[in-house]
C-alpha cells in the first residue's frame, strides 16, 4: 500500500479564495480520506457555505494526489525489481482490481442436448393450431441444477449495446478496465445532483478527470413514443420490453427462423441500435467534459443515441460518477447498473436522514388491488397453457396463485365498517398465512429467474383482460399502479422483504373497510434495520463520507448505521456559518398582533381563532417583508384547511394586495412550473412595486415536500421564512410506532429518574391525539428520535433562505413552544436542537409588537448595506 498523501492546507482546484471554514472543511475532508481504507466522516457544513465546491475540491485533490502516489511508488518499485514481474511490485490499486467474469455461456447452451430438446418440446407442443401465442410460453424450469444455470445466465448486466445488423458488423467491443480508485457522489434529488455539476464546471477538476452521471430512464429517455408514456413505470417498463425484443431477435437470427427474426430486428429501441452512435456519445461526453442530467439528453439527442445506457456503459472508466441516492444505495440497483464500490469512495450528500431514507427504499407495499389483479392474470395464464406448461412451471405457477389467494385473506374486509391498520413480524405473518408447504426462497428465486413476470404480463396485455376493481383508479394511477408489469414486480418485491430477519422489519396489514373500496387495503413490509443496508456499503468502499448541513445528533445516526463501531473511530466535522450575524434574524414568536397566544399543537391548530390569528399575523409581516415570503405548513391537509378558511373570511385578498400568492402543488411534476412563476411574480413587483403596490409573492409550502428540501431561496426568492408550529409527525402512523420501537430496543436504556421530566410534556397531548402514549412509554431514544424527526425538518426548511455570505433573511418560528423561558426550562426545549448558527442569534419575542420592530429594524440595516 502506498503511504498516503502529505495533508494539505492548499487546495488549487478552488476557484476563488476559500473563507477560513472553507479551508478547515476540506483540510478535514483531505486528511480522513488520507487516514486508509475504512475511514468514515461526517462533516457538518450549514446550508449556502459553500459545501459542495469544498467538497469537490477537497475529494478530487485526494484523488489525483492519491494516483500520483500510487504511481511514483509504482515506477520506484519497477525500478529497483529484477524485471520478473513481481506481483508485490503493483501498487495496490491495481492488486485489488477486480475484473468482470468472463461472459458465461447461455443457460439452454450449457444445457446438454436432452435438457434443450426437453425445454423446447412445450413450445413446439402450443405451436400447433395457436402458434401465435408461442412466444408467452415460459421456458422450462424444473431442476436445482437447471436453476443454478439460470442463475449465472441471468446475473449478465445488460451492457448497452444494439443487435441490428449494423451493430453485428461493428463486432463486439473490447470491455475497458475499470478505473480505480473513483469518487461516487450521491445526493437526494436530480436537482442536486445538477448543481453538484454547476460547480464542478467552476474548477479545473470538470475538464481534467472523466466524469459521468447516471439518471433515471424517465429523465434521460429520447424516445418519443416511449416518452408519451408518461409515468416512470411505464417508460421503465417499456424500455425494458424493448431491450428483450432485440435479444429475442438476435437468438432466432442465430436459428433456423430467418423470417420471424427480420421482422422483429425492428422492435428494439432505436436509440441504441447503431452502437457506432454510443461511441460518438461516450467521446463527445468525454470532450464536453462535466455534463449534468439535462445536457446529457440534449446530447442524447442531437447524436440520435440513448444517453440512458450511454451513461451507464461509461461508468467503468469514470474517475467520478454522480448518481442519486437510490442508484447507490439499493442493492438491487448497484447490481443492475453494475457499480462496484470495492477501493473507491463514497460520498453521500444531505445526509441528514439517512437511516430513514435507506430503510424506505427497501420498503414494499401490494394493494389489493394489485393482488386481485395478479391473481386474474395467473388464472388466465394458466387456463390457456396449463397443458403444454412443464411440471416445474406448472408447480410454481400454482404457488404463486396459493400465495394470491393467502394475500387476499389476511385482507379481508372487517365487518365494523373500520379500516383496521395492524403490524407484525415477518415470521407471525407467514404463519398467519398458513403456507407451511411453501417455500419463499425458492418461490422468489423463480419469479426472478424464469421471466415469468414479462410471460404471463405479455399474455394478459393481448387479451387485454378487464380485472374487477380497476375501473375506479384515476387515469394516471392505472400507468403507475395498474399495468401488468407493474404489478407483478410489486408482489416480487414484497416476496423478497419476506426473507428478511423477522427482526429487521415488521408486516403492516391494513384491512379495507367493509363497504370500502378495494385500495383501502393493503400489505407493507416496513424495514427498520439500515446498519445491515450501510454495512453493505462501508465494508466495500475505500472510505464513506457523509455530508450534510444539520447532522446533529450524531449519536442518532451513529446508532443506527454503524452502532459496533466505536465513537472515536467516527470522524466529525462542523463549523459555523460565512454570514455575518446581523445578516440573519431568527425570532421564536410567540403571540399574534391582538395579542392571542400562538399554539398549533394538535387541538388547537385548527380552530377559527387561531387560523384567524395567524392571518393577522401574516397580513402585517408581507406588509414589512420585502421581496419574497416562505410560510411552511406541517401538512398538506392543514395548509389546505388554513387557506380555505383565509379565502372564506378575506385574508387571501388582503395579503394579495401586497404579494403575489403561491401554494406548494402536491404533484411534483407541477413544483418546478410553481417555483418559476414565484421567482417571476417577485422579479416583476422590484421594477413596479411603486404603481401597484404588490412588493413581492407569497409561497405558501409544506414540510417534507419537493420545496422544503433541495430548494434554495436566495436573495429575494426568500427574504423570510415563516414555520408555522412544530411539525411533528403523527404518532398514531403504525410505521412511525414500529420505527421507534425498533430504536427503543437498540438504544441503551437509561435510568428511571430521567425520563420524569422529558414524558410530562406529553401527558396533554397523551388524551388529544391517538399514539402519544407510546412516547410516554419510552426511554430516552424514542423520545429523542421522534423530536429530531421534527426538529431536522424545521431546520432544512428554514435553512433554504440563505446561501451565500451576502444573503440576508428573517426566520419566523410562530408557536409558543419556540420560545425558552424559565418557566419551562425544566424539561428541553426544540430551539436546542437548531442549529448553533441559528441558535446564537434566536430571539424570543413575548409580544407582536417586538416582533415588528425588530423586522423593520433588520430590513432597514440590510437594505442600506446591500
Amino acid at each position: 500500500m502506498p503511504a498516503p498523501p502529505p495533508p494539505r492546507r492548499d487546495f488549487p482546484a478552488f476557484p476563488f479564495a476559500p473563507y477560513p471554514i472553507q479551508s478547515e472543511f476540506m483540510s478535514f475532508l483531505y486528511g480522513a480520506l488520507s487516514s486508509g481504507p475504512g475511514a468514515l466522516a461526517l462533516l457538518e457544513s450549514p446550508t449556502g457555505t459553500g459545501k459542495t465546491l469544498s467538497i469537490i475540491c477537497s475529494a478530487l485533490q485526494w484523488l489525483v494526489d492519491h494516483r500520483d502516489t500510487a504511481a511514483r511508488g509504482s515506477t520506484t518499485a519497477a525500478a529497483a525489481g529484477d524485471g520478473e514481474g513481481d506481483d508485490d511490485d503493483e501498487p495496490d490499486w491495481m492488486r485489488d482490481f477486480t475484473p468482470l467474469p468472463p461472459e458465461k455461456p447461455s443457460a439452454t447452451k450449457g444445457r446438454p442436448p436432452a435438457a434443450a430438446a426437453r425445454s423446447k418440446a412445450p413450445r413446439r407442443a402450443a405451436a400447433g393450431s395457436e402458434s401465435e401465442d408461442e412466444e408467452f410460453l415460459v421456458e422450462e424450469y424444473e431442476s436445482d441444477g437447471e436453476v443454478g444455470m439460470r442463475r449465472e445466465a441471468g446475473k449478465r448486466p445488460h451492457r448497452g449495446g444494439g443487435s441490428s445488423s449494423e451493430s453485428e458488423a461493428d463486432g463486439e467491443e473490447e470491455e475497458e478496465e475499470e478505473v480505480t480508485p473513483k469518487v461516487f457522489f450521491t445526493s437526494r434529488t436530480h436537482s442536486q445532483l445538477s448543481q453538484f455539476v454547476g460547480e464542478l464546471k467552476k474548477t479545473e477538476f470538470g475538464r481534467r478527470l472523466r466524469m459521468v452521471c447516471l439518471g433515471s430512464r424517465k429523465n434521460l429517455c429520447i424516445n418519443k413514443d416511449v416518452l408519451k408514456l408518461g409515468s416512470a413505470n411505464r417508460i421503465n417498463e417499456r424500455c425494458l420490453e424493448l431491450q428483450k425484443s432485440k435479444k429475442s431477435s438476435k437468438i432466432k437470427i442465430e436459428g433456423d427462423n430467418r423470417k420471424v427474426c427480420q421482422s422483429k430486428t425492428s422492435c428494439g429501441c432505436p436509440m441504441i441500435r447503431k452502437r457506432g452512435l454510443q461511441k460518438e456519445f461516450k467521446s463527445e461526453v468525454s470532450e464536453q467534459g462535466a455534463l449534468d442530467i439535462e445536457d446529457l439528453a440534449q446530447l442524447g439527442k442531437k447524436i440520435g443515441t440513448c444517453p440512458y445506457y450511454g451513461a451507464r456503459d461509461m461508468v467503468r472508466t469514470a474517475d467520478l460518477v454522480v448518481l442519486p441516492y437510490q442508484s447507490l444505495l439499493l442493492k438491487s440497483a448497484r447490481e443492475s447498473l453494475g457499480l462496484n464500490l470495492k477501493n473507491n469512495v463514497v460520498i453521500i450528500d444531505e445526509a441528514h436522514n439517512l437511516a430513514d431514507s435507506l430503510t424506505s427504499m427497501y420498503n414494499s407495499k401490494i394493494t389489493s388491488s394489485q393482488l386481485n389483479a395478479i391473481l386474474s392474470y395467473l388464472e388466465a395464464y394458466l387456463n390457456r397453457f396449463q397443458s403444454v406448461l412443464g411440471a416445474g412451471n406448472r408447480r410454481y405457477i400454482q404457488t404463486l396463485t396459493v400465495l394470491t389467494r393467502s394475500f387476499l385473506r389476511v385482507l379481508a374486509s372487517n365487518q365494523d365498517d373500520a379500516c383496521t391498520m395492524t403490524s407484525m413480524t415477518i415470521n407471525q405473518f407467514l404463519f398467519s398465512l398458513d403456507i407451511d408447504n411453501i417455500n419463499i426462497v425458492k418461490l422468489c428465486q423463480y419469479v426472478k429467474e424464469s421471466n415469468i413476470i414479462h410471460k404471463v404480463s405479455g399474455y394478459v396485455n393481448k387479451l387485454n383482460i378487464n380485472q374487477d376493481g380497476m375501473n375506479h383508479l384515476s387515469h394516471q394511477k392505472q400507468y403507475d399502479e395498474g399495468s401488468s408489469i407493474a404489478s407483478f414486480q410489486t408482489l416480487a418485491d414484497f416476496l423478497c422483504s419476506l426473507l428478511n430477519c423477522n427482526d429487521n422489519g415488521r408486516i403492516i396489514v391494513a384491512r379495507k373497510k367493509f363497504s370500502g373500496q378495494p385500495e383501502d387495503a393493503y400489505l407493507k413490509f416496513v424495514m427498520l434495520c439500515a446498519e445491515k443496508i450501510f454495512l453493505e456499503v462501508t465494508c466495500d468502499a475505500y472510505a464513506v463520507i457523509l455530508a450534510g448541513g444539520t447532522l446533529q445528533p450524531i449519536e442518532e445516526t451513529r446508532l443506527r448505521l454503524f452502532p459496533n463501531l466505536p465513537p472515536s473511530d467516527i470522524k466529525f466535522f462542523t463549523c459555523n456559518h460565512i454570514v455575518r450575524p446581523e445578516s440573519i434574524l431568527p425570532i421564536a414568536v410567540t403571540r399574534g398582533p391582538s395579542g392571542k397566544a400562538f399554539d398549533f399543537s394538535y387541538s388547537s391548530r385548527s380552530s377559527h381563532t387561531m387560523i384567524e390569528e395567524l392571518g393577522r399575523f401574516l397580513c402585517n409581516v408581507v406588509t414589512t417583508v420585502p421581496e419574497g415570503v416562505v410560510m411552511f405548513f406541517a401538512s398538506y391537509e392543514y395548509e389546505r384547511c388554513v387557506y380555505d378558511a383565509w379565502a372564506t373570511s378575506g385574508m387571501i385578498s388582503k395579503i394579495s394586495k401586497k404579494k403575489h400568492v403561491f401554494r406548494e402543488p402536491k404533484n411534483s411534476v407541477d413544483v418546478e412550473m410553481t417555483l418559476n412563476k414565484y421567482k417571476e411574480a417577485i422579479q416583476s413587483c422590484s421594477k413596479s412595486s411603486q404603481d401597484t403596490g404588490v412588493t413581492g409573492a407569497l409561497l405558501l409550502a409544506v414540510v417534507g415536500g419537493k420545496i422544503s428540501e433541495g430548494i434554495n431561496f436566495s436573495d429575494g426568492m426568500g427574504r423570510c421564512v415563516v414555520m408555522v408550529g412544530l411539525p411533528y409527525p403523527s404518532p398514531s402512523d403504525v410505521e412511525l410506532t414500529e420505527t421507534i420501537k425498533y430504536i427503543e430496543n437498540i438504544s441503551k436504556p437509561v435510568l428511571v429518574g430521567d425520563d420524569n421530566s422529558s414524558s410530562s410534556k406529553y401527558d396533554d397531548e397523551c388524551k388529544l391525539q391517538p399514539g402519544f402514549d407510546i412516547l410516554r412509554k419510552c426511554n430516552k431514544g424514542g423520545r429523542e428520535y421522534y423530536e429530531n424527526l421534527c426538529m431536522k425538518a424545521v431546520n432544512q426548511s428554514i435553512g433554504r433562505a440563505i446561501r451565500h455570505v451576502n444573503d440576508y433573511a428573517a426566520m419566523l418560528l410562530v408557536d409558543s413552544r419556540y420560545a425558552h423561558t424559565s418557566s419551562n426550562r425544566s424539561s428541553s426545549s426544540p430551539t436546542d436542537k437548531l442549529p448553533q448558527w441559528i441558535k446564537t442569534r434566536l430571539a424570543c419575542a413575548q409580544n407582536y409588537g417586538e416582533v415588528h420592530r425588530l423586522l423593520h429594524q433588520f430590513f432597514k440595516l440590510n437594505r442600506q448595506t446591500h
